[in-house]
């Protein structure tokens, strides 16, 4: 198994799932509880806009076979309808932006951030 990394100004970093992290003093707590999806949605406020700040193309969709926004998105907010074009509730979005990078039709997903004030809230409990 090989090390992921990531490159921060010219510096390669190990990932911190496999960075040593036995000498570093702001090692990461191995006591904090991890937390579901649905104690994550108790913790974020969703401001929800009058805009969808992700359209899909239903017409592009229904030539999909893979359909793999419907598993890859961490809120499930995408789902088939029974006449095989998908529906995006943007109410709830985590704005983590899988579903753009999931998608193998071009110009299925119209992606942008939600206007100003609008959209997910992260904080912390």
């Amino acid at each position: 198994m090989t090390a992921v990394t990531k490159t921060l100004h010219h510096q390669t970093l190990p990932s911190p799932k496999t960075r040593d992290w036995s000498n570093v003093a702001d090692a990461p707590s191995t006591t904090t509880p991890s937390l579901g999806l649905e104690a994550l949605v108790e913790l974020t406020e969703f401001r929800i806009g009058a805009r969808a700040h992700i359209v899909v193309d239903s017409q592009i969709c229904q030539n999909c076979d893979t359909r793999a926004c419907l598993n890859a998105c961490p809120a499930g907010l995408f789902v088939e309808t029974t006449q095989g074009s998908i529906l995006f509730n943007y109410e709830y979005c985590f704005e983590c932006g899988t579903c753009d990078l999931i998608c193998n039709q071009t110009g299925a997903l119209s992606w942008s951030y939600p206007q100003g004030g609008d959209g997910v809230v992260f904080r912390h409990g």
